[in-house]
Parts: C-alpha cells; sequence; structure tokens
C-alpha cells in the first residue's frame, strides 16, 4: 500500500520502511541563510495565532470581567507573549493616578485615600514634610515676638487682677473684723486676730461667751464668702485657659494661613487636597500647643524615606502623606509581574512598630501590594502560586469583584483577630489580571470554582506544536536566531539551525509538526555555545549541537543503560534471535524526569481446554491499570467476533509481561498480546527478531500509539549490543510512520539494510509476518484456507468446543467438525 505523505518518502504496508521515511531531515540549503546573524529578529512566536488573537482581545477589554487565563505546556512562550502584548498596549494607554493614605481626622482608625495625577503624590509628601518643619520652627518663634508676649502679659494681668481684688476685698473686710486670712498646707483659713497678731486657740478660750460668739459668727460668715470666692477660681481659670487659647489659636492661625497659602494655590485643582489642607489646619490649631513644647528625640524607626525629619516626631505623623502608588517615572500604564502571590503580597499589609514595649500602628504603615501597583494597568501572576499562596486566590477574586483595594490583615480576614486596627478606605481597582498556567489547572478552574468563568472570561490556549510548513520553518530559524540574541549567544550556521529544527520536530513527536516548547530548545542553544566557547569558535556549528544534544540524553539516560545492561547481561531475558510460540517481544516507553526511553518486555501466552477465560496476569495481581485492562478485554472481542461465530470460547487463556515488577500501563501492547495469543493457539512460532508495539481494536485493525521512536530506539540498541544480523525488526502502526523521527544511527542502519521498520494495518498481516505463515482469508462459506494461521486457531477452538460438550454429542459435533472446518 503507497501511503506516502507530503515531504515524505512513499512507502508500503507489510514492507520495511525507507531511511527517508524513518527520519525527515531539513536540509541546510532550503533554509536561505549561512549564519543566524544574517536574519532580523522576530518580535512574536511561530504558530500561536489563536493565542496571541485571545491575549489581544483581553488586554484590549476594558470591561469587568475580561480577565485573561493564559495556560498550555510549559516553556511554550506564554509568559514572552504576554509581556510583549501587554508592552504594545501598555504604552499607549494613559498613566494611571497616584494613590495616598492620609490622617482621617474625625476616626483615625479609617485613614482616607486620596488620587492624585501622575506625578504629584510624591511632591504633597514632601510639602508636607517642609510645613510640619517649618511649623515647629515659625510657630516658637511667633510665640516669642514681643506683641504676643504683650498680649499674653495683659490677659495672665486681668486673670491676677481679678484674683488679687477678689480676695483683696475678703482680706480687708476680714481685718475689720479683727479675722486673719492666712495660708496653710491645706489652703486658706480664717482666724480671729488681735493687735495684728493671730489669737492662740488658749487665749480665745479665755475670752468671754459674747465674745468667742461675735468672732465664730464673723468666721462663718467669712468662711461662707471664703468658699464663694474659691469656687469662682476654677471659673476664673478657665476663662484664662480659653483666653490664652484663643490667642495661642490667632497666632497659629496667622502662622499657619500664610504657610498654607502657597500650599492650597499649588493644589486648588485637586478638591480633595483642598479639603484635606482645611482639615489639617483645624487640627494643627487645635493642637498648637504641641508645636510650641520643646522637641523631644523621635523613636528610632520612625523616619520617612530612610530620612529624620520633624514630622517624624509620633505627634507630627498624623500629618505625613503615606504615598502608596508613584507613578511619576511611568510612561504608560504600569505591567506587574508579581513572582510571591500571597494575601499580603497582593492586597497589601498593615505593619506595627514596637514602641515602649507595645505594638502600635498608623496610616503610614499601610505597605501598598501588587493590585497597588498595577491599579490603572496590568498584573501578570502565576496560577500554580496564586492557589499555593496563602489565601492569595480569595483575596484576588474578592479584589477583583468588588473592583477596590481593601487591605485588611489576615486575622481580620479569618476573625482571628481581637485588637483594635486599621480599617484603611478601600481604593477603587481597575486592573487587567493575567494568569499563566498549565491546561491542567485552567480545566479544574473552570469546572470546580463558580467564580473563575465570571472572572476570566478570556481563555489563551497555547499550542505545544506547530505546523512544519516552509513558512514556519523560516520563521522559527529566525526564532531561533533571536533567542540566541536575546541571550548573547554565539550565531549559529545553518546546518545548526536545521539540526535545532530536527530536535523540535522530535519533541514534538510528528514529521509534520515542529515543537513550541522553547524552554529546551534555548538550553541546548547555550549548551552548544558553551562548547563553541570552549573549542574557540565564533560560529555555532552542526558538531557543537550534535554534542549538546548527545550529553543531554546522556545525563538522564542512566536508568535506561542500566536497563540495556541487564539485557545484554541477560539478567532481563529478551531474545532477539530463534523462534518461540506464544512468546513476542513487546515495547513499551518509561518516563521519569522529563525523559522517555523505550524498553523492550517479553510477552508470553498460554492456551489451554477452558470456560472462554482470557486471564490477563497484570490486572489479576493489581498490577495492570485500566487502559491495559481495556486492551486485554479487546482482545476477547477479537476472538469472539472471529472465532467464536458458531458456537462458544471454550479456552482458558493467560497473558502476561515477564519480568515485569512495576504497573503496566497503556494499550500499547495489546497487538503484541494478540499475535502472542495468536501464535499459542496456532501452535506456530513466532520469530524473535521481531519487536511490535500497537494497539488493536476488536475488528483486527492496528491503531496508533505514542513514544514510537522511543520503542524502536529501545530495541534497536539492545540488538545493535548483540549485533546486528539485518534480521531485526520492528513491527509499528501504519498511521505511525508520520511520527518517526529516529536517531541519525538508527536510520543509518535501516539505510544499510540492518535494522527494519515495518508499518501494517492489520493483526493478519502482522500474524504473518511474524511467523512466515499467511493468516488466511476466509472465503464465502466463511472457511480459512489449510496451513493458515487462521485455520490452525479455529481448529484449535473447535476441539476445545468439542471437548466441552457432552460424550453423547461430542460423535455429532465431530462430524459436523469435519464438513465445516475452518469456520
Amino acid at each position: 500500500m503507497n501511503d506516502a505523505t507530503p515531504g515524505t518518502a512513499a512507502w508500503t504496508s507489510g514492507e520495511p520502511l525507507p531511511a527517508a521515511t524513518l527520519r525527515r531531515c531539513c536540509e541546510p540549503a532550503d533554509l536561505g541563510f549561512a549564519t543566524t546573524a544574517e536574519l532580523a529578529d522576530l518580535s512574536g512566536l511561530v504558530g500561536q495565532e489563536r493565542a496571541v488573537d485571545a491575549v489581544r482581545l483581553g488586554v484590549g477589554m476594558r470591561r469587568h470581567g475580561f480577565n485573561i487565563f493564559a495556560f498550555g505546556p510549559p516553556g511554550t512562550g506564554k509568559h514572552t507573549l504576554v509581556q510583549n502584548e501587554l508592552e504594545r498596549e501598555a504604552a499607549a494607554a494613559p498613566p494611571p493616578w497616584d494613590w495616598c493614605y492620609v490622617q482621617n481626622f474625625t476616626d483615625p482608625r479609617r485613614p482616607r485615600c486620596l488620587k492624585l495625577p501622575r506625578g504629584r503624590a510624591r511632591p504633597l509628601r514632601e510639602t508636607m514634610q517642609r510645613l510640619i518643619t517649618e511649623l515647629r520652627a515659625a510657630l516658637p518663634a511667633a510665640f516669642e515676638r514681643e506683641d504676643y508676649r504683650a498680649r499674653r502679659e495683659v490677659i495672665d494681668e486681668q486673670f491676677k487682677h481679678r484674683h488679687e481684688e477678689a480676695f483683696g476685698a475678703l482680706q480687708h473686710k476680714a481685718e475689720a473684723k479683727d479675722i486673719a486670712l492666712i495660708r496653710t498646707p491645706m489652703g486658706l483659713a480664717l482666724a480671729p486676730m488681735r493687735n495684728g497678731e493671730v489669737i492662740q486657740p488658749d487665749v480665745f478660750q479665755r475670752l468671754t461667751a459674747e465674745e468667742r460668739a461675735r468672732i465664730t459668727a464673723d468666721i462663718a460668715q467669712l468662711q461662707s464668702e471664703l468658699e464663694a470666692t474659691v469656687r469662682r477660681i476654677p471659673d476664673w481659670e478657665r476663662e484664662h485657659r480659653d483666653a490664652v487659647r484663643k490667642l495661642n489659636r490667632d497666632t497659629t492661625a496667622g502662622v499657619v494661613s500664610h504657610l498654607l497659602q502657597d500650599i492650597r494655590t499649588n493644589v486648588a485643582d485637586l478638591p480633595q487636597v483642598v479639603s484635606y489642607l482645611e482639615e489639617v489646619e483645624r487640627d494643627i490649631l487645635e493642637h498648637a500647643e504641641e508645636f510650641i513644647a520643646p522637641a523631644a528625640e523621635a523613636p528610632p524607626g520612625l523616619a520617612v524615606d530612610g530620612a529624620a525629619t520633624a514630622g517624624d516626631m509620633p505627634s507630627f505623623r498624623r500629618y505625613q502623606i503615606n504615598v502608596l502608588v508613584d507613578n511619576a517615572g511611568l510612561e504608560g500604564a504600569p505591567i506587574v509581574f508579581e513572582d510571591d502571590p500571597t494575601h499580603q503580597s497582593l492586597i497589601g499589609r498593615i505593619e506595627h512598630m514596637a514602641r515602649f514595649g507595645a505594638l502600635f500602628t498608623d496610616f503610614n504603615l499601610v505597605v501598598p501590594g501588587a493590585l497597588h501597583k498595577a491599579n490603572g494597568g496590568y498584573l501578570v501572576l502565576d496560577a500554580r502560586r496564586v492557589l499555593a499562596g496563602n489565601f492569595a486566590w480569595e483575596s484576588l477574586k474578592r479584589a477583583l469583584r468588588a473592583r477596590e483595594i481593601r487591605t485588611v490583615s489576615l486575622e481580620q480576614l479569618l476573625s482571628l483577630a481581637s485588637t483594635v486596627s486599621l480599617d484603611p478606605e478601600p481604593i477603587p481597582l481597575d486592573i487587567k489580571v493575567v494568569l499563566v498556567g498549565p491546561p491542567l489547572l485552567y480545566y479544574l478552574l473552570a469546572e470546580l470554582d463558580p467564580d473563575f468563568a465570571d472572572l476570566f472570561k478570556i481563555a489563551a490556549e497555547f499550542d505545544d506544536r506547530v505546523d512544519r510548513t516552509q513558512d514556519n520553518v523560516a520563521l522559527y530559524a529566525r526564532l531561533i536566531a533571536t533567542a540566541a540574541r536575546r541571550q548573547a549567544l554565539r550565531p549559529l550556521d545553518s546546518a545548526a539551525v536545521a539540526r535545532v529544527i530536527e530536535e523540535g520536530v522530535r519533541r514534538a513527536g510528528d514529521t509534520e509538526k515542529i515543537s513550541s516548547e522553547l524552554r529546551s530548545i534555548i538550553d541546548l542553544l547555550a549548551e552548544a555555545d558553551h562548547g563553541a566557547a570552549a573549542s574557540g569558535k565564533t560560529v555555532v556549528g552542526l558538531a557543537e549541537i550534535e554534542v549538546a544534544v548527545a550529553a543531554r540524553r546522556r545525563r538522564s539516560d542512566r536508568l535506561y543503560r542500566r536497563l540495556q545492561e541487564e539485557i545484554a547481561r541477560h539478567t532481563i531475558r529478551i531474545e532477539t534471535a530463534g523462534e518461540r510460540i506464544g512468546q513476542l517481544n513487546g515495547l513499551s516507553v518509561l518516563s521519569l524526569g522529563g525523559t522517555s526511553f523505550g524498553q523492550p518486555s517479553r510477552i508470553t501466552a498460554q492456551v489451554r481446554f477452558g470456560k472462554g477465560e482470557l486471564i490477563d496476569i497484570e490486572r489479576e495481581v493489581a498490577l495492570g491499570g485500566p487502559i491495559h485492562s481495556k486492551g486485554v478485554l479487546i482482545l476477547s472481542g477479537f476472538l469472539g467476533g472471529r472465532f467464536g461465530r458458531n458456537g462458544p470460547l471454550s479456552l482458558t487463556a493467560s497473558l502476561v509481561f515477564e519480568q515485569s515488577y512495576g504497573g503496566v500501563e497503556g494499550d500499547s501492547a495489546s497487538a503484541a498480546e494478540l499475535f502472542a495469543l495468536l501464535s499459542a493457539l496456532a501452535e506456530v512460532p513466532i520469530r524473535q527478531c521481531f519487536a511490535v508495539t500497537g494497539s488493536v481494536d476488536q475488528m483486527g485493525r492496528i491503531q496508533a500509539i505514542g513514544g514510537v521512536n522511543d520503542k524502536i530506539e529501545g530495541f534497536f540498541d539492545v540488538c545493535a549490543a548483540r549485533g546486528l544480523s539485518g534480521q531485526e525488526t520492528v513491527l509499528i502502526p501504519a498511521a505511525n510512520v508520520q511520527h518517526l523521527m529516529l536517531r541519525h544511527d538508527v536510520a543509518a542502519a535501516a539505510a544499510a539494510g540492518r535494522f527494519h521498520v515495518i508499518a501494517i494495518e492489520t493483526i493478519d498481516q502482522g500474524i504473518a509476518l511474524l511467523t512466515g505463515v499467511p493468516a488466511g482469508t476466509p472465503d464465502i462459506t466463511g472457511e480459512y484456507p489449510e496451513g493458515t494461521i487462521n485455520r490452525r486457531v479455529a481448529t484449535r477452538l473447535a476441539g476445545f468446543a468439542k471437548r466441552a460438550l457432552p460424550p453423547q454429542r461430542q460423535r455429532h459435533y465431530g462430524e459436523a467438525e469435519d464438513h465445516h472446518d475452518g469456520r
């Protein structure tokens, strides 16, 4: 059967494949350049048009919920494409606002946010710092001026005069009645007096009763007047303080109003800031004494931006400006890549400081998060890290749903905090979030998280491979050139680029595709560049690429080499010569740590008279996975459909992977298992120089499998170690011919006729090649020709069926068998 595809050599089903089909090379001459230095940079990716369109749509739409989830296999350039598109869009976008937190003088627990035009936040903060510094110098000076001293002395004299006048009148009245007003440690007291001196108690007792009564009455009357006067003293003092406060306020107001006038002029276009300055002025007037009192040393750690200023004093921190976001140096919209997304790193945090043995906080200790910094622009997050972060996913969704950033501590979020903390005013959120992650994570979130579809409406899926067209090959070469230049690597010649492209084709597992997994390609270029540097070359050539490919394989093939060694020493028994009934070499793939390699396995089958059971030993001992078990059950369907139409299958068969001590999964060995079973039933030996891979359906058609290159190479290495005889052959599904990208040594051995790869489409094709006996095609009566595999199998099964009948029916069955043998 001629089944050539464009760009590949013609081949015939059931015949050895030509070497050109085993490895479709990339010819350096077809690339059209000598070295990559001649190629222009490639700004985008190759073959990711669907993802590019999705990202551009999501980036351009500013509607709620049209955030992006970019997903695809690792190393496909997701981050690079997202960054390029964001930079292109952000460059044309207007810069966002600055954001600040300031004191809420009405409720200090709830700081206010200020929205300022770009570049206005930091100057405002510096202006407020200068204001406090100037006030702390100007206000004490104002209170030292002569006019203030004179007005203060007038107020003090008025209070003193009132005090002296009231007590002087009382004292004169007391003296007129020979009573003294004296000061004691307990306060003012009244005592009888004679000749200007206080009468002693014993002298007072010798006075007449009438005189003592008069003096006592006079003292009682004067005591009442004294108490009334003393009760008036707090009112006088309050009036004095009010007068002093009014004087201080008037004095302060003159200074503050003068210093704030220039600031008000500069922010006249910002009503929110003007309102804030009015509150600042009122608060300064109410606390003017704090500016007049001697300056105390600021506690350590209260400086802003590392500079100790007057505003750092605890009593003056409330006048500072906490700049959360300063976009002064930003052109266009911000793009933020947050590598460690957690609850705090996304929405910010409220810090605390130790002071006098206790923790305190204020609005100056509100620290911005990634959402603050990216507000008005774009935030890029790794989806796995967001989900693994400390409540990052829920905090991100909460902010996107509410369209605001509410800075709360994790303790408050979980209702674990019992202490008083800040509750800053939420900041409006206008942002585009881009999550980057693997496909599985996208599908899990779409299935399990009800909020996901509302918040991430744009799915940008990256393909793991691109079509191997002439245009894409040229673009891929430019991509290699661009990667080399960006990594500061040496240019590559055309032969080296062709070899890199071939490696990309092999990674794609399809000769018509090229892998878009760029990470490994870039790593390969770096290793080859290192080799070129060691050799003193200025251009990376084919030799350096080959060395790098071989070194990469060698670094990760310890287990593979150990397996090959055990096969060579016959510890693991794999036969590549002779003939065996019911035994065949199957091929499987082992994947460990990103490395895969082929492993030959000896598959055996035993049949006997029974009840129609097909025993999968791997499944019986719980070593077989569900897909492998499904493949074995398909064999029962095939046998029943072909040989059990006229009666039950009275056999018991067992299948096993010999010397397999781990799990077996997949159906790629089902064709080999069926071949071994047919050999055992027909009692026809299979040539052990063959190895087989492929799955089979119930109709006997061979189906494609994965890892075909690794499987062929695994068997080739076993045979090459023993010495190739020219008989060693691997049977593969015809559908897998398009996936062949074998190593150079395997293709060279095939070209020399020392090793063969044959594509088959049916079980009949395969069993005829394996045994050298034709499979046999039934005639119109359903009988198979004498001497064919199918005739032998049918005869053997008919014998089992006869033994299953009662004795009285076996003779009649034998006569019918003689007439219809082979059906």
